[in-house]
């Protein structure tokens, strides 16, 4: 399709919106048609996003002044993206949409998770998860897909090889606590936000109940067996990143070898997933801090052989590997083009 290939994003001012601006503006097979933002319209994009200052004139335009492209990214708050989806289907053939609104394939988990019911469900079968490593086969040719939810994806990517193997019990479920940086929470500010309360805190914001849990159910449900999952979340010092810790019990008689061997045959052909388990050094296991920036996946695990305990553990940048990364990677997919395209960068060391 060439360079001619046109995208555009709704919603482009927000951290999400960011990071799709500054990965498309060097993806060798789009031209980026336009951005919008209602508060920000008139404004040249560089003003709210400043690392792409000298990179692009692109002006912020009102959604009522989108022009019909080959591809829209919707980085909308929960709640919108379907409220309006019929609309911006008869603007482009191809929709990614990188909120939560299509990523449940039952109505009803939208009222149990979200607290509210999903205005418009018919739509639901129509998107594809967003998670190339485990829907690559779905994603490719089709014309609408889902965002991911970092936290999900971070716990997905860490245990789905002890289920997809048969390795883990799942009567015995999976506890996983996430610690995110303060970026997940977007650009809006908030008391929780405000930096002398969110400055230096280790907070524990979501101990149950954490709406990304209904993810993490959905895919393991590919695996034939749905376990109890129960996942906290805590707030850390940090702006971005999300190492997902999950404690999983496996069958009696598996050993370490075992474990190499699962997840070396899920993850061996994926080019943004890396085995991240050494015996020395500062950086044996997952850790977010090296990939700021990359659309890589960390993936690492220990083996209490006494008790049968994994502790499997994931590391990515939120605003990438958890959001705008994997949107462009399931755009590759997508459109049939070199799945690594515009996703090369390989983080920075040290930082």
């Amino acid at each position: 399709m060439g360079a001619s290939f046109t995208v555009s994003i709704v919603g482009a001012s927000g951290y999400t919106g960011g990071e799709l601006l500054r990965l498309l503006l060097d993806h060798p097979q789009v031209t980026l048609q336009q951005v919008t933002s209602e508060r920000n319209a008139g404004n040249f994009v560089h003003f709210t996003h400043p690392n792409l200052r000298g990179r692009t004139r692109l002006q912020f335009v009102s959604a009522s002044e989108l022009l019909p492209c080959d591809l829209l990214f919707l980085c909308l708050p929960h709640g919108s993206a379907m409220q309006k989806i019929d609309q911006y289907a008869a603007l482009a053939e191809r929709i990614v949409d990188l909120s939560a609104d299509f990523r449940l394939r039952l109505p009803e988990d939208y009222v149990r998770w979200y607290g509210k019911p999903h205005t418009n469900p018919a739509w639901l079968e129509k998107f594809v998860y967003g998670l190339p490593e485990l829907y690559r086969a779905d994603m490719r040719g089709a014309r609408y897909i889902s965002g991911v939810g970092c936290n999900a994806t971070a716990t997905n990517l860490a245990i789905y090889p002890l289920f997809a193997g048969g390795l883990a019990d799942s009567e015995r479920g999976v506890i996983c606590e996430v610690k995110v940086g303060s970026s997940e929470g977007g650009n809006q500010s908030s008391d929780s936000t405000h930096h002398p309360e969110r400055s230096g805190v280790m907070r524990s914001f979501a101990p149950t109940g954490h709406r990304h849990t209904a993810e993490i159910l959905q895919v393991l449900g590919r695996t034939g067996v749905r376990p109890a999952v129960h996942l906290s979340a805590t707030a850390v010092d940090n702006v971005r990143g999300v190492l997902a810790t999950a404690h999983v019990f496996v069958k009696p008689g598996v050993e370490e070898k075992d474990l190499f061997k699962a997840y070396r045959q899920t993850y061996r052909d994926e080019p943004f997933v890396r085995i991240v388990k050494e015996r020395a050094g500062l950086y044996r296991y997952p850790e977010p801090k090296i990939l700021s920036g990359s659309n890589y996946a960390d993936v690492g695990f220990e083996l209490d052989p006494t008790t049968g305990r994994v502790v499997a553990m994931a590391a990515i940048d939120n605003l990438m590997k958890g959001a705008a990364g994997s949107a462009v990677q399931a755009m590759n997919l997508l459109c049939g083009w070199e799945e690594t395209a515009g996703l090369t960068f390989a983080g920075l060391h040290p930082v």
